[in-house]
């Protein structure tokens, strides 16, 4: 059974005054596949110590279920914790491992190897009971430490950093593979990552911290599309930012180009932004104008950097590979804006 966690008020503060964490207060629902995300030294990990009982709040209050447990020891708190290193015993077997937290809990020999036997299909390790965690590739070492913690039946799983040690590939697989077991496992998630993809492909929702402070949480397409300040703009994905004014007709104007905006705002200096996929390559007419100074080639699409005319700001934008064998360096270009999907800051 997956449980609700409330995060009231939380703050962390160690000795000489440095403060992890500062006042945090969220809500993760039951079931719910959440993502504490930020860069390193924004307080995700120790939130998460925190909420796994490791560490004790210095303010604030951890319920689970409406259950104050803030000062409830770590092994009182029916949770799991899968770590970065994944923190196998190196001289017990894929069984032995797995098996671990039944033993402690005085479970009997014949539900241990019911239970050990039904964590390692879960994870698709089954045939591997035998070997040793040397013997393992790292993915199937971290599929270990997850059957190791899912086998106790936790309502909540906590993972700090569980993929950071795999490759590109293998690790877009396991974040497939994470999703499917937890929606297997009915439980609630909870992982840190400082990924932004990461988040966005396996995340229900998401918290965006800095410095210690929540400045956002939603759904990957709710910070994606709409993010709450300029920070969060430029952490999640790409992010095109240019300098310019509000004139007194309501659009942005940069190099002697416009840019009409969907809503209305007062004149004045301000930054817009725009993700590449929301900027299109004119060649001439009405926009902004400026030239291409770099084209990348991605496989499905080309990336055109572009600079403005005058005050040679950078902008990318994505075309499809074939139309952008149609492009040169150094060409000039005319760049147009979905205003809809323009945010100004």
């Amino acid at each position: 059974m997956s449980a609700s966690i409330e995060i009231a008020g939380v703050s962390k503060v160690y000795d000489g005054g440095v403060r992890a964490v500062d006042t945090v207060a969220m809500d993760i629902r039951p079931g719910e596949f959440f993502s504490l995300l930020g860069p390193s030294g924004c307080g995700k990990t120790t939130t998460l110590r925190m909420i796994a009982g490791f560490d004790t709040p210095s303010t604030g209050e951890i319920r689970v279920d409406g259950a104050d447990i803030t000062y409830v020891p770590a092994h009182r708190r029916d949770m799991a914790m899968v770590f970065q290193n994944y923190a196998l015993f190196p001289h017990r077997t894929v069984a032995e491992n797995v098996a671990f937290g039944l033993r402690m809990r005085k479970i009997d020999k014949a539900t241990i190897a019911s239970k050990v036997k039904a964590a390692l299909a879960m994870v698709e390790l089954s045939g591997m009971e035998d070997r040793k965690p040397a013997q393992l590739s790292g993915g199937q070492q971290q599929r270990v430490a997850l059957a190791r913690a899912i086998v106790i039946s936790p309502r909540v799983l906590l993972c700090d950093e569980p993929l950071g040690a795999l490759d590109k590939k293998l690790r877009e697989r396991m974040q497939l593979e994470l999703k499917r077991l937890q929606h297997e496992a009915g439980i609630t998630f909870i992982i840190v990552t400082h990924d932004q993809e990461e988040a966005l492909v396996m995340a229900d929702r998401m918290a965006i911290l800095k410095d210690g402070k929540l400045l956002q949480v939603g759904s990957p397409e709710e910070i994606y599309e709409a993010p709450a300040d300029r920070f969060v703009a430029n952490f999640i994905g790409v992010m095109n930012f240019l300098d310019g004014e509000i004139d007194g007709t309501g659009h942005f104007v940069v190099d002697g180009g416009q840019i009409a905006l969907s809503e209305r705002h007062g004149p004045g200096r301000r930054a817009l932004a725009v993700r590449p996929e929301h900027v299109s390559p004119v060649g001439d007419g009405q926009g902004v104008p400026g030239f291409i100074s770099d084209i990348a080639y991605h496989g499905l699409d080309r990336v055109l950097h572009v600079r403005t005319r005058d005050t040679k700001q950078a902008v990318q934008l994505r075309v499809p590979a074939a139309e952008g064998r149609n492009f040169t360096i150094g060409q000039p270009i005319t760049l147009t804006f979905n205003s809809a999907k323009c945010r100004i800051y």
